[in-house]
């Protein structure tokens, strides 16, 4: 069930269900839909293990939820990846947009404002205190669910989105979460809609970050290699679909759009 209640506070869990039709358009208009119980959503092992320091400490959010930072690990590349992803969306979305987990910067906010009238965005994380942050930078009234669930079991019906985004986040993933990701995306979007993937990949031979960017991932990110050694359609589900692959920064980083 979908609860439509005010903003609480920074603990507080996002719902995890479709509601009735006129709860969905009440939804729309307040920008965010809270639970009643954190503690029921399981944080998966990874996150716990690996990437506390960037997400679940306190200190997180406050530390890296700065523009010039998350460009600065990018490399000088926030903005033009940013921009692709708007590029690719279009001017207007109409209809149901998904993304799936929240990042840092000002991707999200822009997003949502693009968000055609009678549109609705979601965006599911695991995180209550990611959740919480992304709210504080959406606009007000912005169309916009926040929801909390794990990316790879969606408490979502089939084919009930236009678009999804996926940005920064496979990489950061197991193989045998990467894979149920990533179907559950090719679940949830409608036949002839898109899902827009932005990650790490294998950059040229001669990139210096090539060599010098190997070591550092594989201590701090322990499954970003797995983008280097792989297409990102090993993990799709096998259907019939159209993959669209665009490089950037000498191959370091890739926007890939499936096309159900």
């Amino acid at each position: 069930m979908v609860w439509d209640l005010p903003a609480q506070s920074d603990a507080a869990v996002i719902s995890s269900n479709f509601g009735r039709q006129h709860q969905r358009k009440r939804l729309a208009a307040s920008a965010t839909a809270l639970p009643l119980n954190p503690a029921e959503l399981e944080v998966p092992y990874y996150l716990n293990a690996h990437y506390w320091w960037a997400y679940i400490h306190p200190t997180a959010v406050h530390v890296f939820e700065r523009q010039w930072l998350v460009n600065l690990i990018l490399w000088g590349n926030y903005a033009r990846l940013r921009d692709a992803v708007m590029a690719e969306i279009g001017e207007t979305l109409p209809g149901h947009t998904l993304q799936v987990a929240c990042v840092y910067g000002d991707l999200t906010s822009r997003i949502s404002t693009r968000i055609a009238e009678g549109g609705l965005m979601d965006i599911v994380d695991v995180l209550p205190i990611q959740l919480s942050n992304l709210r504080k930078k959406l606009p007000r009234n912005a169309p916009v669910r926040l929801l909390a669930m794990d990316s790879s079991n969606l408490n979502l019906p089939d084919a009930s989105y236009d678009r999804a985004l996926i940005f920064f986040l496979l990489h950061e993933q197991p193989s045998q979460y990467r894979e149920r990701t990533l179907s559950e995306l090719f679940r949830v979007v409608k036949p002839g809609g898109k899902i827009i993937v932005v990650d790490y990949d294998l950059p040229r031979w001669w990139h210096p970050l090539r060599y010098v960017w190997r070591p550092l991932l594989a201590r701090l990110e322990p499954f970003a290699l797995d983008l280097w050694r792989d297409e990102i359609a090993k993990w799709l589900p096998e259907a019939s679909i159209e993959i669209c692959k665009e490089p950037f920064f000498g191959g370091l980083y890739q926007k890939v759009v499936i096309t159900r």
